[in-house]
C-alpha cells in the first residue's frame, strides 16, 4: 500500500490523547444505543407469556445478520477511506467517497428488497427451530426486511461522520434510532400485542427516521450541493475498482464472522429452545460488550486512518498500545459483572426462571470470549483505518475456519453447549493472533 507525505493536518503529540478519548467516549456513547435497544426489545419478548416470540426473533435476526452484516464494508471502508482523505486534506475525495458508497448502499438496499422472498426461504430452510418458532420469527422477518435501503444508507453515513471524527453527529444518530426503536416496539409489543412482528415493524420504522435525521444534519453543512458539485468525477473506473477490490476484502471478512456466529445461534437452536433462549441471552452480553469495546475501535480506526493518510507511525503505535490496553479493559469488566451476578443482571431480560438456571450453566464462557475478542475488536478497528482489507479477510477466514468450524461441528455431533462455547472462543483466539502477527509489518 502507498505511503503518503505528511501532512499538516496530523494532531499534535499533546491533543492526541484527550483527542482519541474524546471520540472513543461519544463513540461509546452511540454504540451503547444499540444493544441497549435490543436488550429492551429481548426483554419485551421475554416477558411475554408465550417465549416462542424470543426464539422467533433471534432465528430471523440471523438472517438479518448475514444479510446486513455482509454490507457491514459500507461502513468499515467509508471510515478508512474517509479518515484517510482527511489526513491527506482531499476535500473533493471526502464527497466521492459519499456519493460512490451511497450509490453502492441504495443499489443494494432495493435488490434485497427484491429478493425478499427467496431470502426469506433460503433463510429459514437453512435454520433449525421448532414449527412454532419459526412461525413466530417469519413475522419478524415480513415486517423487518422493508429497512433494507435505509440500514444500508445509515451504515455508509455513520462510517463517513465517524471518519471525519464526528462525534457528535453519531451520537445523535444513535439516539434518534435506537430511542425510537425502543418506543416503537413498546408501542406494538406490548400496546398493540403484535409481539415479533411488532419488533420488526418497529425496528423498521426507526432505520428510516435515523435516515431522514442523517440526511437533515448532511443538509445543514451543504451537504446536496457539495455532492452535486463532485457529480461528474463519481464515474472514475480506477477509483472505483479500488472501492470494490477493498469492500471485497472486507465483505468476505464480516461474512465469515457473521457465519459464524449464525451457525452457533443455528445449533443453539438444535440444543432445544431453552437452550438457545439461554444462548440468546448470553449473546446479548457479547453484543454489548461489543458496543462498548468497538466505541474505541472506531475511535481507533478513524485516528489509524487519519495517521497513516499523514505518514505518522509514531501515533500509529501509541494508539494499538492505548486502544489495546482499554480495550481488553472493557471486555473483562463487562465479563466479570455477569459471572459474578447472572441472576439480577439476567433476570432484568427474561422472567423465565428456567433459562436464567440454563444461562449460568454456561456463563463462565463469557470471560475468555470478551477478553479475547477484545484485542481482536480493536485490532480490527486498527486495519480498517489503515484499509488493509486482504489483511482482515485472511485472518477471519482462517479463524472461521480453523478456530471456530471444527469444535462448532464436534458440538453439533455430541450435543454440547460447552463445547460450543469453546468453539466461539477458539474463534476469538484465532482471530486476535493472526491480527497480531500482521501489526509489525503494518509499521514497517
Amino acid at each position: 500500500m502507498a505511503k503518503n507525505p505528511a501532512s499538516p493536518q496530523i494532531a499534535p503529540t499533546p491533543a492526541f490523547l484527550p483527542s482519541f478519548l474524546k471520540l472513543a467516549a461519544a463513540n461509546i456513547i452511540s454504540n451503547l444505543m444499540v444493544p441497549l435497544a435490543a436488550l429492551v426489545d429481548t426483554a419485551f419478548l421475554g416477558h411475554l407469556d408465550d417465549i416462542r416470540h424470543l426464539g422467533g426473533v433471534a432465528l430471523a435476526t440471523v438472517i438479518f445478520n448475514v444479510v446486513y452484516w455482509s454490507f457491514g464494508f459500507l461502513r468499515m471502508g467509508t471510515t478508512g477511506t474517509t479518515a484517510q482523505a482527511r489526513g491527506r486534506g482531499d476535500r473533493d475525495e471526502l464527497w466521492l467517497i459519499l456519493l460512490r458508497n451511497g450509490a453502492i448502499a441504495l443499489t443494494f438496499g432495493l435488490l434485497i428488497l427484491l429478493l425478499q422472498i427467496p431470502i426469506r426461504e433460503l433463510g429459514f430452510g437453512l435454520l433449525s427451530g421448532e414449527p412454532a418458532v419459526r412461525a413466530a420469527g417469519i413475522e419478524f422477518y415480513n415486517a423487518r426486511i422493508w429497512d433494507a435501503p435505509a440500514v444500508l444508507l445509515n451504515l455508509v453515513l455513520m462510517g463517513w461522520f465517524l471518519g471525519r471524527e464526528k462525534g457528535r453527529r453519531v451520537i445523535a444518530l444513535s439516539m434518534v434510532g435506537n430511542g425510537s426503536n425502543v418506543v416503537f416496539n413498546y408501542i406494538f409489543i406490548n400496546q398493540m400485542g403484535l409481539a415479533s412482528a411488532g419488533a420488526g415493524w418497529g425496528t423498521a420504522l426507526s432505520q428510516y427516521l435515523t435516515l431522514a435525521v442523517g440526511l437533515g444534519l448532511l443538509a445543514r453543512e451543504g451537504g446536496f450541493q457539495n455532492l452535486w458539485a463532485v457529480l461528474p468525477q463519481g464515474w472514475n473506473l480506477q477509483a472505483i475498482r479500488g472501492l470494490f477490490l477493498l469492500n471485497r476484502d472486507i465483505l468476505v471478512r464480516t461474512f465469515a464472522l457473521v457465519l459464524s456466529f449464525a451457525l452457533f445461534t443455528n445449533f443453539s437452536s438444535a440444543l432445544g429452545t431453552q437452550t438457545l433462549a439461554a444462548n440468546t441471552l448470553l449473546l446479548q452480553v457479547v453484543t454489548l460488550s461489543a458496543y462498548f469495546i468497538d466505541g474505541i475501535a472506531f475511535a481507533t480506526e478513524s485516528f489509524a486512518g487519519r495517521y497513516y493518510g499523514s505518514g505518522d507511525k509514531t501515533h500509529l503505535r501509541r494508539l494499538l498500545t492505548l486502544g489495546g490496553g482499554s480495550s481488553m479493559a472493557l471486555g473483562l469488566s463487562f465479563a466479570l459483572a455477569f459471572v459474578l451476578f447472572p441472576a439480577p443482571l439476567f433476570g432484568l431480560l427474561t422472567i423465565h426462571q428456567e433459562v436464567i438456571a440454563v444461562v449460568q450453566t454456561y456463563v463462565g464462557w463469557l470471560v475468555p470470549v470478551l477478553g479475547l475478542g477484545a484485542i481482536a475488536y480493536m485490532l480490527d478497528g486498527y486495519f480498517l483505518g489503515i484499509t488493509a482489507g486482504k489483511v482482515l479477510r485472511n485472518a477471519t477466514v482462517l479463524a472461521a475456519g480453523v478456530g471456530f468450524l471444527p469444535l462448532a461441528l464436534l458440538a453439533q455431533s455430541l450435543g454440547s453447549a460447552h463445547l460450543l462455547w469453546l468453539a466461539l472462543v477458539g474463534l476469538m483466539v484465532a482471530r486476535a493472533l493472526t491480527l497480531l502477527w500482521a501489526v509489525p509489518k503494518s509499521l514497517a
